[in-house]
């Protein structure tokens, strides 16, 4: 088995209950979603202790992504073999349908908030839906400080100190580590993130968990320690055209943790790397990964892993697809 040549990978999702979801996320998918709960997660690609992603296709079907990093590291991360004791990035969708907390993520450089194996958290977001009643809140607006904004939690005008956008579909946003953040209102969006669980929440809208009874602990202390208070308003960006590819491709982050594109079009093109992995992420559309002699179906909400053995891989569209890369920077 350890010499078995590792392939596209597809992976199964873990749904997540979320107070503020809902099941707008049977749309991302097409499928019905578990049970009856709100859904505000689907982890896609997750190598966290309490939740591992396991494999979905060919004869490695049930293996965790854990399994995968120790069995097959060179095979799997290819230059990247070494560098990581876990896969360094989560990839989630998330389903918005009301306001998550007012949150912030701490940096590397808040080493004492960080529990032990945790790094900091810099992530970001591609809009795959937005209504009407849809907001993003990122940064916060000039003048504000640890005084004024702990003030502001107390009598609940907290929303004035945070910069804000209406979203629309196919917006990109980029969250570093320190900025004050939440989403709502019916939004649902793609995020990839550093494989990292902490979240320090300042306030929560007056949220009871319908499971517990019982509204959910803040952490402000800590929030307010590791806010970047300089982090202003933070907007959409702006894509950077690949003009050399055949079909519209764009990138649309390209960070330390992490790069992504994203690839429209209806005519076959080359997806991947030499030498590390690419995850492939379907927000729209269908067609066949091609691997050597093998095609590998690929439609709307699939995710595929190209371990690094696999370079480059030729994807056919059956129509329009909207074809998210992720990749790792050195």
């Amino acid at each position: 088995m350890d010499k078995l040549p590792l392939y596209p990978l597809q992976f199964e999702p873990i749904f997540q209950y979320r107070l503020w979801g809902g099941r707008n996320l049977t749309e991302v998918f097409n499928r019905p979603l578990p049970g009856k709960d709100p859904i505000g997660e689907a982890w896609l690609l997750s190598d966290r202790d309490d939740y591992q992603s396991r494999v979905m296709n060919g004869p490695l079907e049930g293996w965790t992504l854990r399994k995968l990093m120790d069995k097959y590291p060179g095979q799997l991360m290819g230059k990247l073999n070494g560098r990581y004791n876990k896969f360094p990035l989560l990839l989630k969708f998330l389903d918005a349908q009301k306001m998550l907390s007012v949150q912030v993520h701490p940096s590397d450089d808040y080493k004492k908030l960080l529990p032990p194996g945790e790094t900091g958290k810099t992530e970001a977001w591609v809009v795959l839906k937005a209504g009407d009643e849809s907001r993003i809140y990122t940064g916060l607006k000039p003048g504000t400080t640890a005084t004024n904004l702990k003030e502001s939690l107390s009598d609940g005008t907290v929303e004035n100190h945070l910069s804000s956008f209406v979203p629309e579909t196919g917006d990109a946003v980029f969250i570093p580590a320190g900025t004050v953040h939440t989403l709502g209102g019916g939004v649902v969006v793609f995020e990839v993130q550093r494989n990292s669980d902490v979240t320090f929440r300042l306030f929560d809208w007056n949220h009871v968990d319908a499971k517990t009874g019982q509204p959910r602990a803040l952490q402000v202390d800590q929030a307010l320690e590791c806010i970047n208070y300089a982090q202003g308003a933070a907007g959409p960006v702006v894509p950077e055209e690949i003009v050399s590819s055949p079909v519209k491709r764009e990138q649309l982050f390209n960070s330390r943790y992490f790069r992504l594109w994203r690839s429209k079009g209806k005519i076959p093109y080359l997806t991947g790397a030499t030498h590390e992995p690419r995850i492939l992420v379907c927000i729209d559309g269908q067609g066949a990964l091609q691997y050597k002699e093998n095609l590998h179906m690929v439609k709307k909400g699939d995710v595929f892993m190209l371990p690094a053995v696999a370079g480059k891989c030729t994807f056919h569209p059956e129509d329009t697809v909207n074809m998210l890369e992720i990749a790792i920077p050195e």
